[in-house]
């Protein structure tokens, strides 16, 4: 239990620290070679065990023909793929989670890809209505639904500043 909150406490101040340097624009993008291999392993490792705790499968459906050495950030890169995984098991209660991942060419471009990433699960769902307020900054949605969840409300946020500034979304 200790060990939980614990990691609740860090995951919070995480994201308020994160979000303070998108705000101040002290964010910085530092593209390396990685193994995308190690990446995928490293999230299913992180995710798996949430899932199995609350009695959800965990799909996997990777492209098997992604090159598996890539050049990108590869913190910043997980750390967006976190945020949705995290959130589609924290608010599904039955059923499961697909992790897919593909790619596409940039065309006109011999050097570079589009990394393609699905996150589908048989959660409750976002309302319509509540749906231009996914991104917006300490916003939950659907309070009452999911007031016994924990969350800043930042971490959606967080994921899109970082795409945009990856120049992706």
């Amino acid at each position: 239990r200790d060990k939980s909150a614990g990691n609740s406490l860090l995951g919070l101040i995480n994201d308020i620290l994160d979000f303070s340097k998108i705000e101040a624009g002290k964010i910085e993008i530092i593209p390396v070679d990685y193994d995308l291999s190690s990446v995928i392993n490293d999230l299913v490792n992180m995710i798996h065990t949430r899932a199995v705790n609350k009695g959800l499968e965990l799909k996997l459906d990777i492209d098997r023909n992604i090159p598996k050495c890539l050049h990108g950030d590869e913190v910043r890169i997980k750390q967006i793929i976190t945020n949705i995984l995290t959130n589609a098991v924290k608010y599904t209660e039955e059923g499961s989670v697909t992790f897919s991942m593909g790619y596409e060419d940039v065309p006109g471009s011999e050097d570079e890809m589009l990394l393609k990433v699905k996150i589908t699960d048989t959660g409750i769902g976002i309302k319509e209505d509540d749906l231009k307020k996914l991104f917006s900054k300490f916003e939950r949605i659907d309070e009452e639904r999911i007031r016994n969840i924990e969350g800043t409300g930042l971490g959606m946020n967080i994921t899109k500043s970082l795409l945009d500034i990856m120049g992706i979304s």
